[in-house]
């Protein structure tokens, strides 16, 4: 087994070159990019304070950029809104896309509607005044445009790549994009369209991550592997897609034996160190799951919102990196 990855999610809370420098010094890799709000284009300043200060550490960076592809999400709000618990909104509130918004007023009372990954849960109350569905606010909190939306028991055919996915990997080159990310992967056919756009754009060299985050990425794993260079356990998403919290370790488990079986790099994303969004030390069950992840043989693992909009980015790339190396000095041992 090789060193193990350590990547951080690049955003406001690192955009200076300096806290850069420091998580490279700290032992980080390279950053994913979220193409979800964003463009490479606009994101331009970003990735240039990204490569200066790698070449001041000498090190030659991963840009991984994460792809909008099939996942939901409401459109652009006016402003951010608060909701909160016990609260009612109408379906019009909010502005869903239409497959989502026709399946809620199809689905009747009950269905439960998830917001922002699985952050805020909304559920149907039913037509109360013969004109608007009403939504109750069972889990609150603020919601900003752009967030995803998700309907447990509901899945939707959408293309693999927007148009906009499209235009990214044209210009993937430009910006010295090494990795894509691919969300919501459900079967091989995901991964070969976007193959075949990396190849359209000359792109071939670029690798290929697939994210496992729906119960259609579980079930067809097997036959993604093939098709891609790492698989991504999703831990978001992927918890949202579960009956229940509980049943996501086991499927976690499930994933790494897979592919440690079929040879396939793997890694493990989301709230590894959520804590430390606000707290300068992680939590210890936090530091058992980064060393439980390699010791289940990831290839890489990563933090998101800890870097890009936390306070500490480059602490929480030290807690990151040092204990992924304490397993791997366990397991020689």
């Amino acid at each position: 087994m090789g060193k193990v990855r350590i990547y951080g999610t690049i955003g406001p809370a690192c955009k200076d070159k300096e806290i850069l420098k420091q998580m490279f010094r700290e032992g980080m890799d390279g950053v994913r990019l979220n193409l979800s709000h964003s463009s490479l284009e606009e994101s331009s300043a970003l990735i240039d304070s990204l490569h200066g200060a790698a070449r001041e550490c000498g090190v030659s960076p991963e840009l991984l950029i994460d792809m909008q592809g099939p996942e939901l999400r409401i459109g652009y709000l006016k402003a951010p809104v608060e909701l909160a618990e016990g609260s009612r909104i109408g379906i019009g509130d909010i502005s869903f896309p239409d497959m989502v918004k026709k399946t809620l007023e199809a689905s009747g009372p009950g269905q439960e509607v998830l917001l922002d990954d699985g952050k805020i849960l909304l559920r149907v109350e039913g037509e109360p005044d013969g004109r608007c569905i009403q939504l109750l606010v069972v889990r609150g909190g603020l919601l900003e445009s752009r967030k995803s939306v998700a309907l447990p028991g509901h899945s939707f055919q959408t293309p693999a790549m927007t148009e906009n996915d499209r235009e990214q990997l044209r210009r993937a080159k430009e910006y010295g994009v090494t990795a894509v990310m691919q969300p919501f992967v459900r079967s091989k056919d995901d991964l070969i369209a976007v193959r075949a756009a990396l190849s359209e754009a000359g792109c071939e060299n670029i690798r290929l991550l697939a994210k496992v985050e729906n119960r259609d990425g579980v079930r067809n794993l097997p036959e993604l592997i093939p098709y891609c260079d790492e698989i991504v356990i999703a831990r978001g998403d992927l918890g949202n897609a579960m009956d229940g919290l509980w049943e996501l370790p086991a499927v976690q488990k499930h994933i790494a034996a897979v592919c440690r079986e079929e040879g396939r790099d793997f890694m493990v994303v989301t709230q590894m160190l959520d804590s430390m969004t606000h707290r300068q030390v992680p939590t210890r069950a936090e530091v058992s799951d980064i060393f439980n992840a390699v010791l289940d043989g990831a290839s890489s693992v990563m933090v998101t919102g800890e870097t890009a909009a936390g306070d500490y980015p480059a602490l929480a790339i030290r807690y990151l990196s040092r204990t992924a190396r304490e397993a791997e000095r366990s397991m020689d041992r």
